[in-house]
């Protein structure tokens, strides 16, 4: 399996000291930008102007994750702004084939996203048209929550789809990551990990960061 990558989610960084938050995990493979809207979950974070100016100091690539609704309509704006990879939630988007090729074509990567109990299986025949696939390891909206170890299963599927399909797609999974957790997930086949207060709330990120890759096994 390709080495694993370590994406720190900004929702545990400082929110009034964002810059110099992105510098403490340089040593990251992107920083996970988590945009909630209120509706789609019951939290809110940052939007588009935010991402804009994360975008033009950060260090390190920027992983969007909208936890938004009517995806359809908001997605592209966030890949115009230039981060490396924009995903949304399957649950919010009507047209994710569509969607994911607008991505695609304004220059980012295109991730779907997945709840805990919502199936892998209704997208698998889209896999071509995804650079990644992001499975909830929580209920999206809040940082802090515990790994549900339901979602092995669906990680476990969704890995030997991509396998047999021998497309080039990263398997992501986020929430509840830790160096207690994240073997598990490697395990059933996620390649891409979103740490939050794993990593922000070690007193050195960038050590947090070389143990969290470590513990993966891989």
């Amino acid at each position: 399996m390709a080495r694993c990558c370590i994406h720190p989610s900004i929702l545990s960084a400082d929110f009034a000291n964002l810059q110099s938050e992105l510098h403490r995990i340089r040593t990251a493979d992107a920083v996970h930008v988590d945009v909630m809207d209120n509706h789609f979950v019951p939290n809110l974070s940052i939007g588009l102007p935010v991402v804009r100016r994360l975008q033009e100091v950060s260090p390190i690539p920027l992983d969007a994750h909208l936890m938004i609704a009517d995806a359809d309509r908001w997605a592209p704006a966030y890949a115009d702004s230039g981060v490396a990879s924009v995903t949304f939630h399957a649950e919010a988007s009507v047209a994710p084939v569509k969607l994911a090729r607008d991505l695609r074509e304004r220059g980012a990567k295109a991730g779907l996203a997945l709840r805990p109990g919502s199936a892998v299986e209704p997208f698998l025949d889209m896999l071509e048209e995804l650079d990644m696939i992001l499975i909830m390891t929580v209920e999206p909206g809040f940082g802090g929550q515990e790994f549900l170890d339901l979602t092995l299963p669906k990680i476990r599927r969704a890995r030997a789809a991509i396998d047999a399909s021998g497309l080039d797609v990263k398997l992501q999974v986020d929430g509840g990551i830790t160096e207690e957790t994240i073997w598990r997930a490697a395990d059933a086949g996620a390649d891409v990990f979103v740490a939050g207060s794993a990593v922000y709330g070690a007193a050195d990120p960038a050590d947090a960061i070389s143990r969290l890759r470590t513990a993966t096994g891989q």
